[in-house]
């Protein structure tokens, strides 16, 4: 089979949140059809009229399209390919049933619809899997006696019609494969190449990711701010192998490097802590403009800046402090007193810093050196604070430490001297002064 007659299919029930397991089977079918040049089709399993819900659905669709999974074909509506849904091909299900009726595998029971099996190993030549052989020993219902289909003869009517080559879905629908093989066999088609996922388990303990599980909603993600592209390449390495330590792709190099042989047999183990440090490596690696722009919302909603913030500062902090960002969540936390001269003193900082020497002692000589400056360059100040510690025979942590907790209310931030810098030679002077006054008036 050439790759360009690759047809894939994610077909999720809307009945529920948009879990982390479906969107992964659902990248999984999506980069393989984009390995291939072949096709993605979302097809929707809605039968279940008490189950589904339009707000699930929503919720489905939001999340394929937040991640960036695009499909390729379906009923056209607002110039956009809608999903297939089965809830609208009643009347396949029918013909095919009739098929099964003229061929002797289908016959009625107790008001419901039974497909007869054949009895024979059914030999399912898995991707993941290799050779898995099963044995379906009963008949099993095809039409409840309401006159609805079961999802195991309409998987398989949806998969024959809209032609589908591969079928990549999760483990726990192993034990459901034979009964679609003996179908695909009655029905004449030809059986697709199957691909069964491992199961995701939840970050610590036994079992399976449930959706009560931290971290297992889609939607859960974009509340958070983590960015889409961190949580597509964190998913498709959660049950993937790239066969080396590589852990941040471009998409175009996930696109290029997936294929089914790559896919893990033994179940992946959630780590939110992972998704979280890929999440820190995709915000560091934003362009500039981009990080201004994914980050002026948060600093507007703490009341940091707002339409009369100087852009070119704003643009200024938000470069000094990029690099060392985990999650916009953190942002407002970290850059406040750039924008914000009424900043709390960290307590936790200001006691490991007084606990050694006397960093008072150390703020008044460095601010009779720093009001000598005329340049406020990180060079010049790095040469300055390194003339002091010689003079005094002290070291320059003495000095950067007060200074940093002075001026920033902290002990961690961005590198020092570029932090003065971009606070300047008045506002540095001015907080170091105010913190001397505050560390005297508390003595008294």
């Amino acid at each position: 089979m050439s790759s360009s007659n690759v047809r894939v299919r994610f077909a999720p029930s809307p009945t529920g949140f948009f879990h982390i397991g479906g969107a992964r089977t659902a990248l999984f079918n999506w980069l393989y059809a984009r390995h291939t040049g072949g096709t993605f089709v979302l097809r929707i399993e809605d039968t279940d009229r008490e189950r589904n819900t339009p707000e699930a659905l929503q919720l489905l669709l939001d999340g394929l399209r937040w991640l960036g999974l695009d499909w390729d074909e379906g009923p056209e509506a607002d110039g956009e390919y809608g999903p297939y849904f089965q809830s609208e091909r009643g009347g396949l299900y029918d013909e095919y049933l009739q098929k099964l009726r003229d061929n002797g595998r289908a016959y009625d029971k107790d008001g419901a619809v039974y497909f007869k099996v054949s009895g024979e190993p059914q030999v399912i030549e898995d991707a993941v899997r290799s050779k898995v052989v099963r044995t379906e020993e009963k008949d099993f219902v095809i039409f409840r006696s309401n006159g609805t289909p079961v999802y195991h003869f309409v998987v398989v009517v949806d998969d024959i019609t809209m032609g589908i080559t591969h079928v990549i879905r999760g483990e726990d629908h192993l034990s459901n494969t034979s009964k679609h093989t003996e179908l695909f066999s009655a029905l004449g088609a030809p059986v697709p190449v199957f691909a069964h996922l491992p199961l995701i388990l939840k970050t610590n303990g036994p079992g399976k990711m449930s959706k009560r599980d931290r971290g297992a909603l889609v939607e859960e993600y974009e509340q958070r701010n983590f960015l889409p592209e961190a949580v597509r390449n964190y998913l498709c390495l959660l049950g993937w192998n790239p066969k080396d330590n590589t852990e941040i792709f471009s998409l175009d190099e996930m696109i290029e490097r997936f294929d089914l042989p790559g896919i893990n047999k033994d179940a992946a183990r959630f780590d939110d802590k992972k998704l979280a440090h890929i999440n820190g490596a995709y915000l560091r690696s934003l362009p500039l403009d981009d990080f201004v722009e994914k980050g002026k919302p948060f600093l507007e909603k703490a009341g940091l800046i707002d339409e009369n913030t100087d852009r070119d500062y704003l643009r200024t902090v938000l470069d000094l402090c990029q690099e060392k960002l985990r999650s916009l969540d953190d942002l407002a936390g970290y850059v406040g007193y750039f924008f914000n001269d009424e900043y709390p003193i960290v307590e936790k900082a200001r006691r490991k810093i007084f606990k050694k020497g006397d960093p008072v002692a150390r703020l008044k000589e460095l601010a009779v050196e720093l009001a000598k400056l005329e340049e406020f360059e990180e060079e010049i100040l790095e040469k300055t604070v390194q003339g002091l510690s010689e003079a005094n025979e002290l070291y320059t942590g003495d000095y950067i430490h007060a200074a940093r907790l002075a001026v920033s209310g902290t002990n961690a931030g961005p590198s020092f001297y570029a932090l003065l810098r971009v606070l300047g030679r008045e506002r540095v002077l001015g907080r170091i002064e105010r913190f001397i006054s505050g560390c005297q008036d508390a003595e008294n």
